[in-house]
């Protein structure tokens, strides 16, 4: 972000470090999302192609959805950095050794990857001014659009639609997210706490196979 000059220095260092740390939690929830994509199409038996690409779909997919909501071109069209994250992810997701379909190691990837892509779509929201309302729905649109695209393309049942609540704790943890930030607090804490409810929520109802009523 270009800092117009009549700005003070330290808002102009505030935006700055706001841009690198959502740039950074982007990146990491791309990697994180990737391997589990990469996985999920291993399972199913698809080629390196199909690998690859249900990895691009997984981790791409909320970021560019989040971009093109707020007018703006995704990310990685000028960042090499995500297309990096995604071959890495695709490397350690083939050359580790093979797991059950969803185990406790992939399902902890997936649920930190959740954890991070509603704080960096929620940091992202507000620093483009979106109102309380749009960040926190972009915020949960970042975290959970790649995996149920990724669920639709491989034929299993969309987690997002069935169980683990992913949509309620990613909701959950836009929200904690800006009650925080409305009460300026460090961007670490919000950061931190947000992260720990989406985590807390899910792990709880993964634990108690707790779920959202449904329709009889």
């Amino acid at each position: 972000t270009r800092c117009s000059r009549d700005w003070s220095s330290d808002v102009c260092s505030s935006d700055l470090l706001m841009g690198s740390l959502v740039f950074t939690l982007d990146l990491i929830a791309t990697f994180a999302f990737a391997v589990v994509g990469a996985r999920v199409a291993i399972n199913r038996n698809m080629d390196y192609a199909g690998i690859i690409l249900i990895a691009l779909v997984a981790s791409l997919t909320g970021g560019t959805l989040r971009n093109i909501f707020l007018g703006l071109a995704p990310s990685w069209l000028d960042k090499f950095q995500y297309f990096l994250a995604v071959i890495a992810a695709v490397l350690f997701a083939v050359l580790a050794p093979a797991r059950k379909p969803v185990g406790f190691f992939i399902l902890s990837i997936d649920t930190f990857g959740l954890a991070v892509a509603v704080i960096s779509g929620t940091q992202f929201a507000l620093e483009k001014n979106a109102p309380f309302y749009s960040a926190a729905l972009l915020g949960v649109t970042t975290a959970v659009a790649g995996g149920l695209l990724r669920d639709v393309l491989c034929q299993v049942e969309p987690i997002l639609l069935h169980r683990e609540t992913i949509g309620t704790s990613s909701l959950l943890g836009a929200i904690a997210y800006l009650a925080l930030d409305s009460l300026s607090l460090p961007a670490a804490i919000c950061t931190i706490t947000a992260g720990v409810v989406v985590v807390a929520v899910r792990a709880l109802s993964i634990k108690f196979n707790l779920n959202l009523p449904k329709a009889r």
